[in-house]
Parts: structure tokens; C-alpha cells; sequence
């Protein structure tokens, strides 16, 4: 399967148009046509549903456009890595992390790196610790943030200074937001709305609230706290979230308190042992250190 097929493949996938991806690729409609039909023969699987007006991928051929994107993002990565000058620390870096506030420290070395190399361009994808190990499994990113532990066969890391608490976000008019704060009996029973993380990781932060899980009521996961906070403010139930995460305005129907005792977690910064990373990512990294 060559490089330069997958990016014909994902212009069809992109124009839903065998006449619009040619015109894209500066190519001939047959030869293009010709080149697909020829990658199908080669997986032995049909990847394009052909209609009258537009054409759609078929499972197969939607598993393959995500695999192809993930191949075109490492060839442009390595492409800059290779032929970056040495003279200028320039490119890209990419990041994973989770919602939090300690997402500052990333923030704060990129600003400091920024003022002293203009040309370095940041990205940051927005996930779980899950999906962020997996990035950077697969090379997609320089550096992830996570809570939980740290598979130090896999990855060095740096912990960082700074302190998550977990708490409750719920609508001003329910039950438990007359308290100034929540304790873990306050929750049983209750409807309550976490991060999905918790469900993967054997539930985790819902244990120390209690060991009777029976009484542990989820009703809904949430991978980013936006979408939680959407079935709180619908009246769903309780969510279980970090502070700071959103700060509602006085108006608003929704409110804020910590648990206590304090439930509190620590993120590391991670990345891949013995990564080569670029020059930019280097002078990153040496930024989030400075800062611990």
C-alpha cells in the first residue's frame, strides 16, 4: 500500500466525490478511479459505498481512513523533525491532557517558550489519560498529562506542582446544594455523574467514597466536563468533577462544592522512554521542569 495512495483515498474520503477529489489532486477521474479500485483489490475489501450523487465509506473503509489520518499525521511530523535547521527552533509540539487547571503549567511553559522561539506552533488534544497513553503509544503527540500511576516501563515523567480537587457540580435548586461542602455520605444514593475514566479504571475515586458500591448510583459518564455539565444543568443528577473546571457567573442555576474530607489527585507529564524528541520539544520539556 503506498503513501500516495491513502492520501487519495482520504480526498475521496474528505469530497465524498470521486469528480471533486480529482479536481483536488489535480488528477484524471479514471486514474483516480482506477487507483481506488486497485487499493480495494489489494485489502480484498470494498471501502467506498458508490451513489448517484455522492460517494460514502463502508466500515472497512472508515477504519482505514482513521488509520491512513493517523499514518499522514507521522509522516508530516517526521518530515519536520528530519528537516528542521539547526540553527532555529522552529515546528511543532504536540500535547494530550485531560480538562484541569493544572493545564496552566502546560499553558505557562508554552507562553515562555513561545517569547524566546516565535516560529514553534503548539497543539493540544483534549482527552482521557486513556486516550492520551494511546497517542502517545502511537507517536501522535510529544507529551500527555494523566492522573492515576505512571507505567514507568513505558514512559519518563515529571509530577507536577500542583493539586486537583475533586467536588460537586450540581443546579443551585438541588438537594445537596444548600451545604457548603459534601461529604461521601451525602452522595449515596444519589444520581450521580462522573468521568468515564472512573468506569475504566475500576472505579476508583468512587471507591474511596464508599465501599458499599451498591450504593453508588451512576447515571451518566462524561468524557469532557462541557457534556457533563450539560446533563447537570438539565436536572440528570450530580456530577463528580475538579475544581475550576467551569466557574458559573452569579445568574447562573449551577454551583460548586468541594468534598470533604478533600479528595485530591496529583497529574504527571509524561512522555515516551527514550523518545528522540525534536529540538522545540526538547526546549519545551526543559520548560515544564524549570516549573516543578
Amino acid at each position: 500500500m503506498e503513501f500516495r495512495v491513502l492520501q487519495y483515498f482520504l480526498a475521496v474520503a474528505r469530497e465524498e466525490s470521486i469528480s471533486g477529489a480529482a479536481e483536488f489532486l489535480h488528477l484524471s477521474q479514471p486514474t483516480l478511479s482506477r487507483q481506488l479500485k486497485d487499493l480495494e483489490e489489494e485489502l480484498g475489501k470494498q471501502l467506498f459505498i458508490r451513489g448517484n450523487r455522492k460517494v460514502t465509506l463502508t466500515e472497512e473503509g472508515m477504519l482505514l481512513r482513521k488509520r491512513a489520518e493517523e499514518i499522514t499525521d507521522l509522516m508530516k511530523k517526521a518530515e519536520e523533525e528530519v528537516s528542521s535547521s539547526d540553527e532555529t527552533i522552529a515546528g511543532n509540539i504536540y500535547i494530550g491532557a485531560g480538562e484541569s487547571a493544572g493545564n496552566r503549567i502546560l499553558a505557562k511553559a508554552a507562553f515562555k517558550l513561545k517569547q524566546d522561539h516565535p516560529d514553534i506552533c503548539f497543539h493540544i488534544s483534549s482527552g482521557n489519560s486513556v486516550f492520551v497513553m494511546e497517542q502517545l503509544d502511537k507517536g501522535l503527540i510529544d507529551f500527555g498529562m494523566i492522573y492515576g500511576e505512571v507505567n514507568h516501563s513505558k514512559y519518563d515523567s515529571v509530577k507536577a506542582n500542583f493539586t486537583d480537587r475533586f467536588g460537586v457540580f450540581m443546579r443551585k435548586d438541588s438537594e445537596l446544594a444548600q451545604k457548603e461542602f459534601i461529604t461521601p455520605e451525602d452522595l449515596l444514593d444519589k444520581p450521580l455523574i462522573v468521568s468515564a475514566q472512573e468506569e475504566r479504571d475500576n472505579w476508583p475515586m468512587l471507591s474511596s467514597i464508599s465501599s458499599n458500591m451498591s450504593r453508588i448510583n451512576v447515571v451518566a459518564t462524561y468524557t469532557l466536563f462541557f457534556n457533563g455539565s450539560l446533563l447537570v444543568e438539565e436536572g440528570l443528577g450530580y456530577a463528580i468533577c475538579f475544581d475550576g473546571l467551569i466557574n458559573p457567573s452569579e445568574d447562573s442555576n449551577l454551583c460548586f462544592r468541594p468534598i470533604v474530607p478533600a479528595l485530591e489527585t496529583t497529574p504527571h507529564i509524561i512522555w515516551k522512554k527514550y523518545q528522540v524528541h525534536t529540538k522545540a520539544a526538547q526546549k519545551f520539556l526543559k520548560k515544564l521542569q524549570e516549573q516543578q
